[in-house]
């Protein structure tokens, strides 16, 4: 792996990432510049390139062209365990928990695998990573729902326990794809100050895609702006507010819809 010519403080950078589908220009020419504690808000209309870009990064999807780096050191070539194992945390737009599996296991799974002991869970694995586990749900406000079937929990509550799985890997740096979807106006703001407050206490870095606004501008720190696969602009919540592309690609078509 290569080590980037980048200040140290830059957690995450991207240069020239590309990727097409067919004739699709997914991505295009993505430069992106992540420094360390950062709490970044990528936004767009639907189509825009985000989850295609988290793709790539993550190594979900390879790129066609282009280069990620992470702290530093080149990862585009690697598969997605490994690139969590270097630090970078997951969400997804779809809830992804084992459902048939208490909230207390899921995170524990979580735990057993970024700790690499595999043992079955329902056997010498019940106990371990037990107090880390329920800290964790502590975290994110699930202490009580901790020996419940995760299957039964509502929406939000899900979402919050992807999030403690999504910090069970100790990231520094922590993916959030459209983390609110499907969630009421209200849960959206409760879950995304959650997140900021994690931030704040624990110094790990944010990414996040969403299109609720009023989230974006209450949360972000600063805000990415892409469409049809490129990054258009970039700047400080109230420049992008105010910016007269934006609102003519981006909000004029959300109040529009």
């Amino acid at each position: 792996m290569a080590t980037a010519t980048v200040d140290r403080e830059v957690v995450l950078q991207t240069r020239a990432l590309t990727k097409r589908f067919g004739g699709v220009r997914a991505v295009h020419g993505v430069n992106l510049t992540i420094p360390r504690g950062d709490l970044r808000a990528i936004i767009g209309p639907n189509g825009a390139g985000k989850t295609t870009l988290f793709n790539l990064i993550t190594g979900d999807i390879r790129h066609d062209s282009g280069l990620v780096y992470f702290g530093g050191q080149e990862i585009s070539a690697l598969p997605p365990h490994e690139v969590c194992r270097r630090g970078i945390g997951r969400t997804f737009q779809i809830t992804s928990v084992f459902r048939r599996l208490t909230v207390l296991e899921n995170v524990q799974t979580a735990l057993l695998s970024h700790h690499r002991r595999h043992y079955n869970l329902f056997a010498r694995a019940a106990h371990l990573y037990r107090d880390g586990a329920l800290a964790l749900l502590e975290r994110v406000g699930l202490g009580e729902q901790a020996p419940k079937p995760s299957g039964i929990l509502s929406h939000g509550d899900q979402r919050r326990l992807e999030l403690a799985i999504a910090l069970a890997s100790e990231p520094r740096l922590l993916m959030l794809d459209e983390p609110t979807a499907g969630m009421a106006p209200r849960e959206r703001h409760q879950l995304m100050g959650l997140v900021a407050r994690i931030a704040a206490d624990t110094g790990v870095t944010v990414l996040f895609t969403e299109h609720d606004m009023d989230v974006v501008f209450a949360v972000a720190r600063r805000i990415t702006v892409m469409h049809q696969g490129s990054v258009i602009v970039e700047g400080a919540p109230p420049e992008i507010r105010l910016d007269p592309e934006v609102q003519r690609i981006y909000l004029g078509y959300t109040k529009a819809r």
